[in-house]
């Protein structure tokens, strides 16, 4: 029997996982949304292409969770935007109330699912995921620090002008702008960064992939990144399924790892069947240190703010 993951929000992000999932027939998937209409037509338009590519999964749109039941995997991406003149406060509020409405749902139609929270703000979303359903961390996750990681490995091809596939790569911390790169990790076919590019460089790609998001929206002028952060999604789903113990960088649940003190971060994680089998440690330098305590200090305030929303 084929695995089955729910996909909470139709939007683009949303439409393009389940895109990438069936292309991949790494499941059946249910694509749900509040919308009527939205999701059905999305998911009959997608199976309407399962014949032209010889794919052979079932996907369906619906706006009823009972559709959902016993999903292996559910990822949320339901929210909204920050909209012009929306403060940071609104934002967490109303995105706040969306994902703790579903993750109830989620809970109770399937229990023992592993979550993928996509939701901004990301770090704040899945200290709600967590605060709700109550599942064990190992099945709750974050997915930024592998788009991260992706956007800043594909500057550094760009500028080396060498292929992504000899690139490895990753960050650390919240996501966006407090996200801490870590260059003296990455290497080129096994070749460390600060040998191949200059300091100056490298900052500048650092700086690039921090605000990789912002210049997206910057150029789309009504919308925002899909295509990246709905691959992200599949690389973590796939890992997962098929129980391949890949070692990527998503938002996990730490507490004495890396000093965190019991909130979500982004850190580098062993994924595979049961969901975040184990947190990487690695050392890090003063410099990146400090960075890292400023990025958790962030993602406190926000779970701070959270915190308030759900005991009120």
């Amino acid at each position: 029997m084929r695995k089955k993951i729910t996909i909470v929000g139709a939007g683009n992000v949303g439409a393009t996982a389940a895109h990438w999932i069936i292309t991949k027939e790494l499941a059946d998937v249910v694509l749900i949304d509040v919308i009527e209409g939205v999701p059905q037509g999305k998911a009959l338009d997608l199976l309407e292409a399962c014949p032209v590519e010889g794919i052979d999964v079932r996907i369906v749109g619906t706006n009823d969770y009972k559709e959902t039941q016993d999903s292996d995997i559910v990822v949320v991406t339901a929210g909204i935007a920050r909209k012009p003149g929306m403060s940071r406060s609104d934002l967490i509020k109303t995105n706040t109330g969306i994902v703790k409405e579903v993750c109830q749902k989620v809970a109770k139609t399937s229990p023992k699912a592993i979550l993928i929270i996509v939701s901004n703000p990301l770090d704040a979303m899945v200290y709600v995921a967590h605060r709700v359903t109550g599942f064990p961390r190992e099945r709750i996750l974050g997915m930024a620090g592998v788009l991260d990681s992706a956007r800043f490995r594909a500057f550094i091809a760009m500028e080396l002008g060498v292929s992504v596939e000899d690139i490895q790569g990753f960050v650390l911390g919240g996501h966006g702008d407090s996200m801490v790169p870590l260059p003296r990790y990455a290497t080129v076919s096994g070749i460390p960064l600060p040998q191949l590019l200059s300091a100056d460089r490298i900052k500048a790609l650092v700086d690039r992939a921090r605000n990789g998001g912002a210049e997206i929206v910057n150029l789309l002028k009504t919308g925002s990144a899909y295509y990246a952060p709905s691959a992200s999604i599949i690389q973590m789903v796939e890992s997962i399924l098929k129980d391949k113990r890949r070692i990527l960088p998503c938002a996990a649940y730490c507490d004495k790892e890396y000093g965190v003190g019991g909130y979500f971060i982004g850190v580098p994680v062993v994924l595979g069947s049961r969901g975040m089998e184990k947190v990487i440690e690695i050392d890090l330098a003063s410099e990146e240190r400090k960075l890292l305590d400023a990025s958790v200090g962030q993602v406190k305030e926000l779970c701070k703010e959270v915190e308030q929303i759900l005991s009120s």
